[in-house]
């Protein structure tokens, strides 16, 4: 992995700017990567249009898992529900910098993007047809 992107990720770990909680939120969603205990929860504010007007993130985890729900938060801010349903782990990938990873801290980086769509589509937590 690169210096720059090693970088990007201790930023977003150290410094996230979408942490926090929805309080209301419309749609929330929690689920926990069990390999390593990182635990995620993603609150969403949508508006009539289907478009996530605001969006939070809170929970415990690795560095991976933190700066990859902060950035995948970031960027879902303004698109449509409709959209979000096709980001798949290339994205989040992309997102962090990083073309490979192990098969563990591959599940910490998809963790944020696990959440997300168990959300949108209202999967039960603990399922993982989404990763």
């Amino acid at each position: 992995m690169d210096d720059i992107y090693r970088e990007i990720i201790l930023e977003h770990y150290k410094n996230p700017s979408y942490k926090g909680e929805l309080n209301p939120a419309d749609m929330s969603f929690e689920d926990e990567n069990p390999l390593c205990g990182d635990h995620l929860r993603i609150d969403l504010r949508v508006d009539e249009a289907g478009t996530v007007t605001d969006a939070r993130f809170s929970g415990h985890g690795c560095a991976i898992s933190q700066a990859s729900a902060d950035l995948v938060v970031e960027s879902i801010i303004g698109k449509n529900v409709e959209e979000l349903k096709k980001m798949t782990k290339e994205d989040v990938l992309d997102l962090l910098g990083i073309e490979e990873l192990g098969p563990v801290r591959l599940k910490c980086a998809l963790l944020s993007l696990k959440v997300l769509k168990g959300g949108l589509y209202g999967v039960p937590e603990g399922h993982s047809e989404f990763e």
